[in-house]
């Protein structure tokens, strides 16, 4: 019967198509078709009876398909058997019912719960056909589950009858699964079986059927409607994210470049970190797949250019098959390979299968069917360490079982088929040519026999070929293991870095950027060599065919003695520089497409008026964009110099340049040229360079703690810089440098911050040549490290400096007295800000809404001002998997501009506001975003623990002893503060209880000229998370705390002794009084009764230092410290990594050493 999950729609299309045909009948005969839908064999028709046939085509109830002999042998490839296939119109039918495509797509639905679809690719295609024509000799093969026995054409009424109770049932089942019809149409894309498209030869059928998933929304399928250029129409999509990535400036030059298309439209597809793009060069257009959330290691593309597998490496590594066409990604396989993820991949010639390397230090070799549901690969086999690292492989274009990868030392043969995956490692040293081999860089199979190739750093070709020497045993003389060098060909002096074939040549390219042409025989054609590129990465051909040879076609000369016309196809090269360039193969023309920056990017400066963005490489590349446009304008190559930080003026007109040597250039804007002869008072690599507001002073920091300031004078007529002064004023690195305005003034205010934990003020207008003044200087951490550093907007009368530090903490400090104003909880994204910067105001921007961006460590932000602890208020994304280096804004505030260091990319997000303020709206108002973050929420125990306290504070307030009549209130005085937190777990030292109650104190202090002296239960929550640590206490900082402190016993183990634990405690930091210190590790060893004295009580020292010394062992390591001392339990030292540093109980979740 039907299945209960085929929609009504479906159903009348099968009404249709079955009507049509009936009224066929009294015209035309039917045909015959074979079992399983194939249309061969028009005679094998006539030799069925008419009403047979009409049996067949009339036939509704459930029906088992022939199945190929592989499938009833038990083949691994086959898959589960196919239910009820509608059979094809006739041929008067065809032409009314639908065009070929539609037909095609309609009548190969198999009305089935089974969703996978058999493979009949076992061989040769000649034994395919030749066991397909045996088949239909046969005849259809005994089903082996239920069947029926085909009946008689019923009359056109009964057949009415028939397929409206059918219809009748199907409606009703409907009703009952619309979720479950739901379902499968969002997953219309979850097999693509049809995608893959295998030839007629092949298969023996007319179409590649369509499993029943996909065919649920066929009509309404993104991918199966999909065309190419489909990408890059007009229609935007709409921004969905806070922040959504825009275009991206830069390629991973270590990985290929392909050719999508070519001819009208020349696009091609290139890695970006862990995005990979599809770039339209001629529209100037990017589109973008983003999935990864590790850097992608490699990348392929089947044939006909329509799927793209790309694969990363790091923790939870993705494998992910995309529609060219579409950008929809409709395979992801999930830890393919746990260990470290994918070293090499491939795609084989009919796009059905994947083969993928790990990168791990024991690499395995897995092959898939991209194509079926299983999360798990068909074959995998682990290869031997000594093979070196695998970091290329291919499939035989003409037998998708046979495989080839190579490392730089060994080549390795693999065979698969229904017994598992096999492979073979064949030697190949100096020794067995009497020749050096060199270095392997990749291999390929001959397009015409049964041989393979490798390219060596030697200039040399290996040719592989199947041997069988007389005395080796018949279980080796087969594929694999009778693979083995027999020619090692010398083709040139330089090392060949790329080998690759098409069409009926061998292409190879070397580090000189050569390119050469060789036939089957290996006999040079033709060759590039005019071209002075660098070392060649990649070559990428087009899929669309050369056009042959005309009187008017300008086709090169073939090298060979007739001197034939060189017809190829154009093709894609790209070089290890980070150039990627076309070639038209009629005329020989070389275009230039791309030219990037071949080592690591950290510079990068956004223009304060227009819409450039200037970006600096390692390499010497100074390149200027039009941001808005995406086009690129002008360039500079410092020839042996390392840009590594850029700035422009406030007015735009400079751009200076900081360099790794310590040299500083300051350059004209939009010619890049020198503006006077560049400075080196920098005592190593610039790390920061600013201008003040004024453009009159430049500020730089570098590596050796030293702050530079230069000054703008007037000399001889004219305007000109000069070196001022530079002072050593940190002692650890340089985390920020910035200037401001003085508030009584318009004279610039310059600020550094170091992670020395000091905020330096400078006092340039005291300052002289040689003699750079500090106005101030003011530690504003106590041990957290500040990171990052910037003016707040003036939200209130109040100047505030906002800072971020390693503990995921923003402070907002006054800006003239230094104090701590406010600490608030910042984003928490995996690792805290490295660099912040406040967005500029738009024009139809509300005052009090301003926006600050910012960086972790591999990740970019926003947040929305003024900060108050919500995490709603903060979005963040991956840009930089590998690590961002720097940040800039638009001058409009309208796009982030992020840099990657080492991954050579810079990228350009767009920023949307409204779906952060949504975000906000939807997370909660008032406190109960804050609720959320306490353990249980607003109903949870730890709140009622709260509560309580907050009362009992009050009680304390007004004296345990007292009898007068208790008076209730929402609020508590700001001196119990401090015991409400510690009840609540957290522990702060005397410096946060100050900055806690200088935070109440003073919050109303600018606005009323008073003085706040109580806290309302609200306000106590968010001082609560605000201050209490992000993380808790984890046991990771207690090691790192010993190994500071502490010293290596004769057990190998880091431990601290007794008496200099006792003596830290007492003499650094905050220390402990004596009595301090006995009380509180009595009280922890359980020597007080009920955890310690009352609150009236005093304490009695007596005794406390014999009862420490036999309780506490002489060498105390981090474990007895933890568990014995503090009583806390330890962590799984089996758990995973991101289990152990999860935060201790909750009783101390706020605890600090």
């Amino acid at each position: 019967m039907l299945s209960s999950g085929l929609p009504s729609l479906k159903l009348l299309l099968l009404q249709g198509i079955l009507l049509e045909k009936m009224a066929d009948d009294s015209n035309k005969p039917p045909v015959e078709q074979p079992a399983g839908g194939s249309t061969e064999g028009n005679g094998a028709s006539k030799e069925k009876t008419q009403d047979e046939q009409g049996a067949r085509e009339t036939e509704l109830s459930k029906q088992v398909t022939k199945m190929p002999p592989d499938m009833v042998e038990g083949d691994t490839e086959s898959t589960d058997i196919m239910e009820m296939a509608v059979q094809p119109l006739p041929p008067s039918a065809e032409k009314d019912a639908a065009t070929p495509e539609t037909q095609e797509n309609e009548l190969s639905i198999t009305i089935s719960e089974h969703e996978t679809v058999t493979d009949d690719t076992e061989g040769p295609s000649e034994k395919r056909e030749a066991g397909i024509l045996e088949d239909e000799q046969q005849g259809p093969t005994e089903p082996q589950g239920e069947s029926e026995v085909p009946v008689r054409v019923p009359s056109s009424t009964k057949l009415q009858q028939d397929m409206q109770q059918t219809s009748q049932e199907v409606q009703e089942s409907d009703q009952k699964h619309l979720e479950h019809k739901d379902s499968l149409a969002d997953q219309e894309i979850l097999h693509v079986e049809a995608g893959a498209e295998v030839s007629r030869e092949e298969t023996g059928s007319l179409e590649a059927p369509i499993t029943a998933s996909s065919a649920l929304a066929a009509e309404e399928s993104l991918v199966s409607s999909a065309t190419p250029g489909l990408l890059f129409e007009e229609n935007e999509h709409i921004k969905t994210h806070p922040i959504s990535l825009s275009w991206v400036f830069g390629y991973n030059s270590s990985l290929p470049v392909c050719s999508l298309l070519d001819e009208e439209h020349r696009v091609i597809l290139y890695v970006s970190s862990h995005t990979a793009v599809i770039h339209d060069i001629l529209r100037n257009r990017q589109y973008h797949l983003q999935g990864h959330s590790n850097s992608i290691s490699c990348l392929c593309v089947n044939e006909d250019r329509r799927w793209i597998v790309t694969a990363d490496q790091g923790p939870d590594s993705l494998i992910i098959v995309w529609d060219a066409f579409s950008g929809i990604p409709v395979r992801t396989i999930f830890d393919g390979h746990p260990e470290d993820g994918v070293g090499a991949i491939a795609i084989s010639q009919d796009a059905k299968y994947l083969v993928t390397v790990g990168a791990g230090k024991i690499q395995r070799v897995c092959i898939w069917k991209w194509t079926s549901p299983e999360d798990k690969p068909m074959f995998s086999i682990e290869l031997q360490p000594a093979f070196g690292y695998q970091n290329y492989i291919v499939f035989n274009p003409k037998n998708h079982k046979e495989l080839v990868s190579n490392s730089k030392t060994q080549v390795i043969f693999y065979l698969w088929d229904r017994t598992g995956l096999q492979y073979s490692a064949p030697s190949l040293t100096d020794r067995t040519f009497n020749k050096t081999v060199g270095l392997f860089s990749q291999s390929v199979f001959h397009f015409s026999n049964f041989q393979a190739l490798t390219a060596t750093s030697g200039g040399k070709l290996v040719v592989w070929d199947a041997v069988c020497p007389p005395s080796t045993p018949a279980s080796l003389c087969v594929k694999p293991h009778n693979m083995m060098a027999i020619k090692l060909m010398y083709v040139q002096k330089d090392a060949l870095t790329v080998l690759t074939a098409s069409d009926s040549y061998f292409v190879t390219g070397d580090v000189k950027g050569h390119i050469k042409f060789y036939d089957s025989h290996l006999q040079l054609v033709n060759w590039y060599s005019h071209f002075k590129l660098g070392p060649i990465q990649s070559i990428s051909f087009s899929k669309t065919s050369p056009s042959p040879a005309s009187n008017n076609s300008d086709y090169s000369r073939s090298c060979t003695i007739n001197g034939q016309p060189f017809i190829i196809r154009n093709f894609i090269l790209s070089t290890l520089d980070a150039m990627v360039l076309h070639v038209t193969a009629e005329g020989t023309k070389l275009d230039k497409l791309m030219e990037e920056a071949k080592e690591a990017v950290n510079a990068i400066a956004c223009h304060p008026d227009q819409p450039l963005i200037a970006v600096g490489s390692h390499c010497g590349l100074l390149k200027v964009w039009d941001c808005m446009q995406t086009k690129y304008l002008v360039s500079r190559i410092f020839r042996g110099a390392s840009i590594q930080c850029l700035s422009y003026d406030p007015e735009g007109s400079f751009l200076a340049a900081g360099f790794t040597d310590g040299t500083v250039s300051i350059l004209d804007s939009i010619s890049l040229e020198d503006d006077r002869k560049e400075f080196k008072y920098s005592r190593g690599p610039v790390t920061h360079i600013s201008f003040s507001h004024d453009s009159q002073y430049l500020a730089t920091a570098d590596e050796k703690y030293s702050v530079t300031v230069y000054r703008r004078i007037l000399k001889n007529g004219k305007r000109s810089w000069e070196h001022l002064a530079g002072l050593h004023s940190h002692y650890k690195p340089i985390r920020s440098i910035l200037f401001g305005v003085l508030l009584d003034g318009d004279q610039p205010r310059l600020l550094s911050l170091g992670e020395d934990r000091l905020l330096v003020e400078y006092d340039l207008g005291s300052s002289s040549k040689e003699h750079l003044a500090v106005l101030r200087r003011d530690r504003i951490e106590q041990s957290a490290v500040p990171m990052c550093l910037a003016w707040y907007p003036p939200f209130t009368p109040e100047a505030f400096i906002l800072t971020s530090n390693n503990q995921y903490k923003m402070k907002l400090y006054n800006a003239t007295t230094r104090m701590c104003r406010k600490t608030l909880l910042g984003p928490t994204y995996g690792s805290p800000l490295e660099k912040i910067e406040i967005l500029p105001a738009a024009n139809s921007q509300d005052p009090q809404k301003r926006y600050l961006a910012y960086i972790t460590k591999d990740k970019v932000g926003l947040q929305i001002l003024p900060i108050d602890g919500n995490p709603h208020k903060s979005s963040a994304f991956i840009c930089h998997p590998e690590g961002v280096s720097n940040l800039a804004c638009s001058y409009d505030g309208s796009h982030i501009f992020t840099a990657g260091g080492d991954d050579c990319i810079v990228m350009k997000w767009e920023i949307n506001v409204n779906a952060l303020e949504a975000a906000v709206s939807l997370g909660g108002e008032d406190l109960i975003p804050f609720y959320n973050l306490l353990d249980g929420g607003r109903d949870g125990e730890f709140f009622r623990e709260l509560e309580d306290y907050f009362y009992y504070a009050q009680l304390r307030s007004q004296g345990i002893d007292a009898m007068e009549t208790r008076q209730v209130s929402t609020h508590i005085p700001l001196e119990e503060v401090p015991f409400v937190m510690r009840a609540m777990g957290f522990y702060p030292s005397e410096e946060k209880i100050e900055d806690m109650i200088n935070e109440v104190k003073f919050s109303e202090y600018v606005e009323t000229g008073k003085q706040v002296t109580n806290i309302s239960l609200g306000d106590f929550i968010k001082l609560y998370i605000n201050h209490r640590p992000a993380f808790g206490l984890s046991m990771k900082e207690i090691e790192n705390a010993f190994q500071v402190l502490g010293y290596t016993s004769e057990n190998g183990e880091i431990v601290i002794n007794r008496g200099n634990l006792l003596q830290q405690l007492q003499s650094r930091g905050e220390h402990m009084t004596e009595e301090e210190l006995a009380e509180c590790l009595t009280t922890l060893l359980g020597m007080n009764p009920e955890g310690g004295r009352s609150e009236m009580a005093t304490y009695d020292p007596s005794g406390a230092a014999a009862v420490i010394e036999e309780e506490i062992p002489e060498e105390i390591t981090a474990e007895i410290f933890t568990a014995d001392i503090l009583g806390l339990p330890i962590p799984d030292p089996d758990k995973t990594e991101t289990e152990k540093t999860h935060e201790l109980p909750s009783s101390v979740r706020s605890a600090e050493s």
